[in-house]
């Protein structure tokens, strides 16, 4: 691809994206404020069909339930779910200008040290000191200057006072985690089933940067594949044969370590991949990234190092994308485990367990309790009941807790000491039909957002149409903005607009979305839909309009340029069939006319 010079891939997306309505910074009447990005109608429209074959991929043709939860939860779910103690960066402030700055990037950005974010703090505050890192704003000296832990989320109040304290999302998982009691019922309490939801999330990024990469409010799109670990497996034999490019940590520590190009039957196999389920949608992302025309060339799959890696996530892989000559994650695929259900029964008041029931009846020792009332009434008066159930919960998680002489529970942030004698604790044989089990969660989690970056950055193009030089976005038929634009051939000539009108509305009834241009001269239009990425272009044209027969228009393929002349009734039907891979347009040729427009005029 070649390059305006002295300008990167970054500078020229931005430009593009502003100039033509891709995206561009929020609130510029007010200064704006970094992190924050609109989406124009090409962005917007780009996104939303990014959304749309997302959710077609991963909800409908997966069978999974898809639900939309609040953006604001209150600060329990957080507490329950580990963000209020552990969803941190590292910041570190400017002594002068007093600007803050996320320490791993400074790191990362001026040295050859890659994912400092994995690094302890001490270790990152060495670094700033021995590469002599400065202020990126005022070049002051950074050594010296203490490293913090910083929590990335936005706190909020629920109702008026500050009695109830809450937070927008930091991504969308939790929703459906703490509505998994409620969810699993319209499942009718049978694994595997799959929850997905796409929205928005918000972090309050130290650094946002490149553009809309990293940014404080972003959509998400997950999945949460709930499955029982010793029944249930993927259909990996319907992604087996899909060929990925994988970058194992191995070979990341490795000096000399380099891709392994392989397929995905062939990782699970040798235990390159070591979850069959991560397997599994690893090789569904694959096609799915394909067909909405992410460059294969520029794409990997990067395991995460030990030091990176979620101490929930037993393996968790990344979908990276190179853009602007750097690899950004635009998608992850982590295995959970039993994590986060756990702690949501732990914290929250219901059942975030499923009875899976046994092939044949089992007997089994069960360690139960029969706490003796008559004793733990006057000893605990009003909280007697509380103390029972918290005991009945206790035995089925941990019986050996009941092994001295007595045993703890929490009880409203305080601690309970029960004489073990009066629990009543033994174990008994029962004939038991199935178990409740937690079960575990395999997580691919998606950013739109980069996804969208990613696109325009992959699909950015420059070439030579005869001795013109254009622009143009290469973006799939699947996910452009627009399908078709649509021109009168020259616009002062009102058979040829009305005409045109007639094929806006024919095109936009057959569910194609259509733009109308009649300004400018033909190439020009032309080449204002190709740097939006419009993948169709028909003109109508006096060639075409017959008094006798069949009217015809010009149909132009945006990369070639190729133009064929085809019946203005089966247009829409040509175009669909090119957008679903049945038909090559190239192969149109031999069955429709094609066209020069070099020196055709009206």
């Amino acid at each position: 691809m070649s390059t305006e010079e002295g300008q990167t891939e970054g500078e020229r997306l931005a430009e593009l994206a502003k100039r033509r309505g891709f995206f561009f910074g929020s609130s510029g009447a007010y200064g704006g404020v970094a992190g924050f990005y609109t989406f124009g109608p090409q962005g917007a429209a780009l996104k939303s069909n990014v959304e749309a074959a997302w959710r077609d991929r991963f909800t409908v043709r997966e069978g999974n339930y898809e639900i939309e939860a609040p953006t604001i939860m209150p600060e329990p779910v957080f507490e329950a779910s580990g963000h209020l103690d552990g969803f941190d960066d590292m910041l570190v402030e400017c002594p002068d200008c007093t600007k803050a700055h996320r320490a791993d990037h400074l790191i990362e950005d001026t040295t050859d040290i890659e994912d400092a974010e994995s690094l302890p703090i001490d270790e990152v505050e060495a670094l700033i000191v021995e590469y002599d890192l400065v202020c990126p704003r005022c070049q002051s000296a950074l050594g010296g200057e203490p490293v913090e832990s910083f929590n990335l989320m936005f706190d909020t109040n629920i109702g008026p006072g500050s009695t109830s304290s809450g937070y927008l999302r930091p991504e969308t998982a939790q929703g459906i985690f703490v509505e998994f009691p409620q969810i699993k019922q319209y499942a009718r309490n049978t694994l595997p089933f799959g929850v997905t939801q796409i929205g928005r999330a918000y972090r309050n990024e130290i650094s946002p940067r490149k553009r809309i990469v990293r940014t404080r409010e972003f959509t998400q799109a997950e999945l949460e594949q709930f499955i029982d670990p010793e029944r249930d497996t993927p259909a990996l034999d319907d992604v087996a044969d899909v060929a990925v490019t994988l970058y194992p940590a191995q070979q990341q520590q490795n000096e000399n370590g380099g891709y392994i190009e392989i397929t995905v039957g062939e990782a699970v196999e040798s235990g390159l991949i070591g979850n069959r389920w991560i397997g599994y949608f690893i090789g569904i992302a694959q096609q799915w990234y394909e067909a909405i025309g992410v460059d294969t060339n520029r794409f990997r799959f990067r395991q995460h190092l030990s030091g990176e890696r979620a101490h929930y996530a037993a393996e968790c892989w990344d979908a990276e994308s190179e853009v602007d000559e750097d690899w950004i994650e635009i998608a992850g695929f982590a295995y959970r485990g039993e994590y986060d259900l756990s702690k949501h029964a732990e914290y929250g008041d219901d059942d975030f367990s499923i009875f899976q029931e046994y092939e044949e009846s089992k007997t089994v020792e069960r360690a139960v309790v029969d706490p003796d009332m008559s004793v733990l009434g006057p000893k605990f008066g009003a909280q007697a009941g509380d103390i029972k159930t918290a005991l009945e919960t206790l035995v089925e998680r941990d019986p050996d807790a009941f092994s001295g002489d007595t045993v703890e529970i929490e009880l409203d942030g305080d601690t309970v000491a029960v004489d073990t004698d009066d629990t009543n604790f033994h174990i008994e044989t029962q004939t038991v039909n199935g178990e409740h089990i937690t079960p575990h969660v395999i997580e691919p989690s998606f950013g739109i957002d980069r996804t969208v970056y990613t696109l325009l950055a992959h699909g950015y193009q420059e070439d030579t149409i005869g001795d013109e030089n254009r622009t143009y976005l290469s973006l799939s038929p699947n996910v452009a903005p627009t399908d078709v634009g649509v021109f009168p051939l020259v616009s002062n000539v009102e058979q040829l607009v009305e005409r045109a009108k007639d094929v806006v509305s024919d095109l936009r009834e057959a569910g194609l979305t259509v733009i109308s241009d009649d300004s400018g001269s033909i190439g020009r239009r032309y080449r204002r839909q190709d740097e939006v990425g419009t993948p169709f272009c028909v003109t109508v044209d006096r060639d075409g309009i017959e008094d006798e027969g069949v009217d015809t228009v010009t149909v132009r393929q945006r990369d070639t340029g190729q133009q064929i002349r085809a019946p203005i009734t089966l247009v829409a039907e040509l175009i669909q069939s090119v957008q679903s891979g049945e038909v090559i347009f190239e192969n149109l040729s031999n069955t429709y006319d094609g066209v020069e427009w070099a020196n055709k005029t009206e």
